[in-house]
């Protein structure tokens, strides 16, 4: 990737305002440690419509990068993803201009679903744009990578398969289309303390093989999401013994309604259904409700979906 020259983006007065939508793991194996010290994965990364909005406002170059966000536990400082989205972009580019980021959350904090990853890949998009860099998201990629395993899906979006860190990314031929209840928990999870749990009974599995079955099956026109499953869901539950006692009253509202599937996402602490229909989603949102859980329903997008959606929000 050729370095850009420095760029001084024209003043400008104007507020961009990008979505940054969550993902739920469809599917996730844990299959050992890697030599540089991080986890080989397979997931089966989705987009849903569920999404924070991020606003990007011009500011001179001697004010920097800010951050501001209306939720408690998200950091207003360098230790944001998205600040640092915006400092990397802006080394590597060489651009003389600074920005402030203001995060308004949607996404549950620490539920599993890439809330911080995909505000960190809204910035580098929306700054792409905005200082006129024209590098797009394979351009974007690599430091993407830098920033964390999530962070490359989030430039592509859709159904899609992560190997490696995760951070290789490919989409399928064949996009999951589905109506999506989500249980947050209320209980963020630390995602570094679930594969310190992991680590202890963690031994190689590269014969892992339901996510790639999956796949093989996905591309015959035969969609099977009951194969998948997520290696994290047990010591995550162990992590957050309450979550542990709900764990199964929410699968089992979510299944007896007709889910395809019903899963832990990520680390946690959110389980999602997905359904065929608009109206069984809607019956497990009421039946999780009236048992006292948060129940949110979102749609899956796919990647044409997810690409005319970032290509509304760039020419407003």
């Amino acid at each position: 990737m050729s370095r850009p020259s420095p760029s001084r983006p024209r003043r400008s007065r104007r507020v961009l305002r990008v979505p940054s939508f969550a993902k739920v793991n469809l599917g996730l194996e844990v299959l050992g440690r890697r030599q540089d010290g991080y986890h080989e994965l397979r997931t089966l990364f989705q987009t849903i419509d569920l999404a924070d909005e991020v606003a990007l406002r011009p500011r001179p170059a001697a004010e920097g990068v800010t951050v501001e966000c209306d939720h408690p536990l998200v950091p207003r400082d360098g230790t944001n993803l998205a600040a640092q989205a915006a400092e990397a972009l802006r080394r590597y580019a060489r651009v003389e201009a600074g920005v402030h980021i203001a995060i308004r959350k949607r996404i549950p904090v620490g539920g599993g679903l890439g809330g911080g990853s995909s505000n960190a890949a809204a910035v580098l998009r929306g700054l792409d744009h905005l200082w006129r860099l024209g590098l797009g998201p394979s351009g974007l990629h690599l430091l993407a990578r830098k920033l964390g395993a999530d962070v490359p899906y989030f430039l592509v979006g859709g159904t899609a398969l992560g190997l490696a860190r995760g951070d290789e990314v490919y989409p399928l031929r064949r996009q999951v289309r589905s109506h999506v209840v989500l249980v947050d928990a209320g209980m963020p999870v630390s995602t570094a303390a679930v594969f310190r749990r992991l680590d202890g009974s963690l031994t190689p599995r590269e014969n892992s093989n339901s996510i790639f079955y999956f796949v093989s099956r996905d591309l015959e026109g035969k969609r099977e999401l009951r194969l998948l499953a997520n290696d994290l869901e047990r010591a995550a539950l162990d992590e957050a013994p309450r979550l542990k006692e709900w764990a199964g009253r929410i699968r089992d509202v979510l299944v007896q309604e007709g889910a395809e599937l019903a899963a832990l996402t990520g680390s946690g602490s959110t389980y999602f259904g997905l359904f065929e229909g608009a109206q069984p989603a809607r019956r497990a949102r009421a039946a999780l409700r009236a048992a006292g859980f948060a129940a949110i329903g979102a749609r899956t997008l796919s990647l044409a979906q997810y690409r005319k959606a970032w290509s509304r929000s760039l020419v407003r």
